[in-house]
């Protein structure tokens, strides 16, 4: 088997910075008759954006598993990379991932190669969350078994998790560092990553500053960008208010808070403002997001409302075209809206 190249076509690909407002893949061309209508055009490009990052998560699973079977593996077999990238495992989006599992099936293989240090087991280079919903479900996992080595396996794992988008800041910032303590090259880390020299320069000095216990302690913290850690790292230097950070996190009302919220409340120990609260692709704080479920109890889209837009993010591994579907509607449905106000 050839091993060579065999992540050369992704690691070449033009590398961006973390947190960019831009799409990882183009979005498509949506009529403007819809694009600007407040809380339509709110639907619309978050329907296009969802779109783009899980296209371009396909693409690269695609070229990975290229040519390769697909076996079933029973998940006990199955170890987890060596460079840990998550933070949270029970959010919401991973009881979605669980859901669409049970009701349909497992639609993509996860990449697994044999484990270097124990025969007859393997280990994962991504589709950890495929693999922990299969556990819980008491099945086996679809999966493509490949040779790599363990630059191979890093790259594979970043840069499937950089195209999904569904990272935190410093969820990535605590792998590149992980990475580098591991040996990697920054090269090497900017092609996991997807990401340039400075950008990988400001996480791994942030994962570096912030011990890793508060970081955990802290979580993925999803609403919280690059700018507001780089911040509450440099408050680090402060040695006396580190000192007393353990009677902090170890608090019920710490642990009984949202990781933002828990982000928030170590900023305040430092005497920095707080973050602005937020929903994750809403500006404005609304009421807390919610979820529409069919009849069935499938959860098929989040649902975030605020004072200034009407959000929904619909879950392309339940409903994988239900978005163009209500695009193709969306005129019909909006001059039903319109005649009912009228003869309100």
């Amino acid at each position: 088997m050839a091993r060579k190249n065999i992540l050369a076509s992704i690691t070449e690909e033009k590398l961006t910075a973390v947190n960019s407002d831009s799409p990882s893949a183009p979005a498509r061309t949506i009529p403007a008759a819809f694009a600007s209508r407040g809380a339509f055009g709110a639907v619309t490009r978050t329907i296009d954006d969802l779109a783009a990052k899980a296209e371009a998560a396909r693409d690269i699973e695609a070229r990975l598993t290229a040519g390769e079977s697909v076996i079933d593996l029973d998940p006990d077999k199955i170890d987890a990379s060596f460079a840990a990238d998550r933070l949270s495992q029970d959010d919401e989006d991973f009881q979605s991932l669980v859901e669409a599992i049970k009701t349909r099936g497992q639609d993509s293989p996860i990449l697994v190669r044999p484990n270097p240090q124990t025969q007859g087991r393997y280990q994962v280079a991504f589709g950890h969350r495929r693999l922990r919903a299969a556990k819980m479900l008491g099945r086996q996992v679809r999966a493509v078994v490949k040779l790599l080595t363990d630059r191979d396996l890093v790259l594979a794992q970043g840069q499937e998790n950089s195209a999904r988008a569904n990272l935190s800041f410093i969820e990535r910032a605590l792998f590149a560092r992980r990475l580098e303590d591991g040996g990697y090259d920054r090269e090497t880390i900017m092609s996991a990553l997807s990401v340039d020299k400075t950008v990988v320069s400001k996480m791994v000095s942030v994962a570096s500053r912030i011990p890793v216990k508060i970081i955990e302690a802290i979580g993925s913290a999803a609403a919280t960008g690059r700018d507001r850690w780089v911040e509450l790292s440099a408050a680090f230097q402060n040695e006396a208010k580190v000192g007393k950070l353990d009677a902090l996190i170890a608090s019920r009302a710490f642990a009984e808070a949202t990781s933002d919220e828990r982000f928030n409340r170590v900023l305040a120990h430092f005497g920095l403002p707080e973050s602005p609260k937020k929903s994750r692709g809403a500006k404005d704080e609304g009421a807390p997001a919610r979820f529409w479920a069919a009849t069935n109890g499938t959860r098929v889209a989040r649902v975030t409302s605020t004072d200034k837009a009407f959000v929904l993010a619909i879950d392309k591994r339940v409903a994988p075209e239900f978005g163009d579907y209500l695009l193709a509607r969306m005129e019909r449905l909006y001059e039903d809206y319109a005649s009912q106000r009228k003869g309100d």
